[in-house]
């Protein structure tokens, strides 16, 4: 593990360094290709850095911020585009933690169509989850006496709360460190009160990584195939296009956790999100608004499809260990986490 944080930390120091580079070169050359061609050294870095860590809580931020983020917002900035493209340019911290990091500047308020009634401080819902997360941990020595769709459930809200704490415990370092004149994108907006599939891919779950296909799949996509097409059409070949990408962009992550050979069950369950989404999308243009399930059937309907095409995400992670890895090293942190709030329980006394 000692060597694992070391290795972590000489790849941030690399990749801080790149995105210096990125910040003082590449801007003075002019967007489309020639900007391109001097980012794809830093690129082709990135896709390679993270294959040198095994541990997968290091190995996962390592691929998600530099490999997927950094990368496609890397391929934006190549054409002026996207969240480092700014006038007048970013300060240097700013587009370092822009680049390196699943932060956004928020640029508008999501609404959504359906708002739930009620909501709790974020603070308190934080620490809620925090404490769910910790009874999941706890539970999973018991999980081969739980049918599998209970530990289907334990894993999505596994992974749900995971990334939500860590998400977010990153936004705030980076506002304490140096503070941003605008407010950051929140990462989750609690996707368990989704009303549609197509509210909790576009509104509610991991918002980063939805602005990013957005901008890199969605769009262009749409803008390529709606004069062909028309408009509903064109919007739909670019959902079915971004769920694929996503699929792939999935796929490619497992393989940095596994280093085993893909075998696609998680680009066929984006397939499977991707046309439930395009069908949703095209019967609310068809129904106009005339009829509309109220949320109370919607909400679970939306959850028991993605229950239902759940084990498609989580089979190959079953099949090579990276669950029992997970588990593993969750309760390696736990019991450090604890040792440490025991620790400054006696310092304070």
């Amino acid at each position: 593990m000692d060597q694992e944080l070391k290795t972590f930390i000489k790849l941030w120091i690399i990749a801080i360094s790149s995105i210096c580079y990125c910040y003082l070169i590449p801007v003075r050359i002019s967007h489309g290709l020639p900007r391109l061609l001097s980012l794809l050294p830093v690129i082709t870095a990135f896709s390679l850095l993270p294959l040198q860590i095994s541990t997968v809580h290091l190995a996962f931020p390592a691929f998600f911020f530099l490999v997927w983020l950094a990368n496609f917002k890397l391929l934006l900035f190549a054409f002026n585009r996207g969240p480092l493209s700014s006038t007048p340019q970013l300060p240097i911290p700013t587009f370092i933690s822009i680049a390196l990091l699943p932060i956004n500047p928020k640029q508008y308020k999501i609404k959504n169509s359906d708002p739930f009634p009620f909501s709790l401080p974020k603070p308190i819902l934080l620490t809620v989850k925090a404490m769910i997360l910790t009874e999941i941990v706890r539970v999973y020595p018991y999980k081969d006496n739980l049918h599998w769709t209970v530990v289907t459930i334990l894993y999505f809200a596994h992974m749900y709360i995971g990334f939500e704490l860590g998400f977010a415990i990153t936004a705030f370092l980076v506002k304490s460190f140096h503070g941003f004149d605008f407010e950051i994108e929140p990462h989750f907006n609690e996707p368990y009160l989704a009303s549609s599939i197509q509210d909790f891919w576009g509104r509610r779950w991991n918002t980063m990584a939805s602005s990013i296909l957005r901008a890199t799949a969605y769009n262009p996509m749409r803008m390529i195939w709606t004069p062909i097409l028309g408009r509903l059409w064109g919007k739909l070949v670019a959902i079915f296009v971004t769920f694929v990408v996503s699929g792939i962009m999935h796929e490619l992550m497992f393989f940095y956790l596994t280093r085993v050979r893909p075998t696609w069950e998680v680009s066929w369950f984006f397939v499977l999100q991707g046309v439930g989404t395009a069908v949703e999308v095209a019967v609310k243009e068809a129904v106009n608004g005339r009829f509309q399930l109220h949320r109370a059937v919607s909400g679970p309907l939306t959850l028991a499809f993605l229950l239902v095409t759940g084990p498609l995400f989580f089979v190959q992670p079953t099949r090579n260990g990276v669950d029992a890895k997970i588990i593993n090293e969750s309760s390696i942190l736990l019991k450090y986490l604890g040792q440490i709030i025991k620790g400054s329980h006696v310092i304070s006394r």
